[in-house]
């Protein structure tokens, strides 16, 4: 009989690539891994791993029992989910993961709101960036996260993993406002920026994106750093606009970037979240076409799991107004 814990660890191998990431990642030594792969061999009869270099490759009987432990792990949450369905009322840790500028602005008031109505539960919360849920939620380090994806970035396909939609915003292009005192100039390095657009167009009244992001082709660009799903984003945006952007500065944290904007050392692509309102001191926000769509994601079959259930509905009693519902292209 197989045995899942370590149906759970080729899985995680297909997924992480080395024994040494799986290791690190679910807290085991790379000996003990690999003892419990090699234990999982003997039970399946078959070789599954095959010696490349220092490293291993799954053979293609492994590849096809990865498939199959997908499917195993899927019922067994299912499974948990109707245990914890028949138990009266909801207790225990519900561990969550979610990003800053949600972090921020909208899970407060959903554990305030999931507090008052599942005191028993006890929700845990920890920032984590988006391209490192898939793994979390795999690993059980988190059981329910939000994520999100912009356009020139989509979804990756993740196995073992289902999301659901759950908000849309706007995104905008974030200039030093008229007079603000730029400080690029060609003594400086590079020419004078183009203006920003004027006026800014109501938020209900998208621009002419490549146009805005041409417009300040020649400024200095700050992003996230490298790596992220943001810095992709504003990467990618320009180039479809037919220019690479010329990176000054890299920063995560969106008050950070709007205060860099604002004292006139750079432009910016800034979701709605990331602003404090339409009104920010020394910038102009123009909004683009583009939208940010944020996704709750847990392992599938945990959707109907009371406690992630129960979250999700907390999430969404506490959206702003002002951003758009799950609808079409969330």
């Amino acid at each position: 009989m197989l045995d899942v814990r370590r149906l759970r660890l080729l899985r995680e191998l297909a997924r992480r690539g080395t024994i040494a990431a799986v290791a690190d990642a679910l807290a085991f030594s790379p000996s003990a891994v690999s003892q419990q792969l090699g234990v999982l061999e003997r039970e399946a009869g078959l070789p599954l791993l095959e010696r490349t270099g220092r490293g291993v490759r799954l053979t293609p009987a492994a590849q096809n029992l990865v498939r199959h432990a997908e499917a195993v792990l899927e019922r067994l949450e299912r499974a948990d989910a109707e245990l914890a369905e028949a138990r009266t009322g909801l207790a225990g840790a519900l561990r969550i993961g979610a990003f800053p500028t949600a972090t921020r602005a909208i899970v407060p008031a959903a554990l305030a709101d999931l507090a008052r109505r599942h005191p028993g539960l006890e929700p845990m919360l920890s920032e984590t960036d988006p391209a490192a849920v898939a793994h979390a939620l795999r690993a059980g380090e988190l059981d329910v996260a939000l994520v999100h994806s912009y356009d020139f970035v989509p979804d990756p396909d993740e196995p073992g993993l289902t999301t659901r939609p759950l908000y849309r915003e706007a995104m905008y292009l974030a200039a030093p406002a008229a007079g603000s005192g730029s400080t690029w100039t060609a003594e400086a390095g590079g020419p004078a920026p183009a203006p920003a657009p004027s006026p800014t167009p109501a938020p209900d009244a998208p621009s002419g994106q490549d146009e805005v992001l041409r417009a300040h082709r020649d400024a200095p660009w700050i992003t996230a750093t490298p790596g992220t799903l943001c810095h992709a984003m504003t990467v990618r945006a320009c180039q479809a606009a037919g220019f690479s952007p010329r990176v000054r500065h890299r920063v995560d944290e969106f008050a950070t970037v709007l205060a860099l904007v604002a004292a006139g050392l750079g432009v910016a692509v800034v979701p709605q979240l990331g602003t404090p309102g339409p009104d920010v001191p020394g910038v102009a926000l123009t909004r683009l076409r583009m939208e940010r769509r944020t996704r709750i994601a847990f392992r599938s079959g945990a959707g109907a799991h009371p406690a992630v259930a129960a979250f999700a509905a907390s999430l969404r009693s506490a959206l702003p107004s002002d951003l758009a519902g799950p609808g079409a292209g969330a």
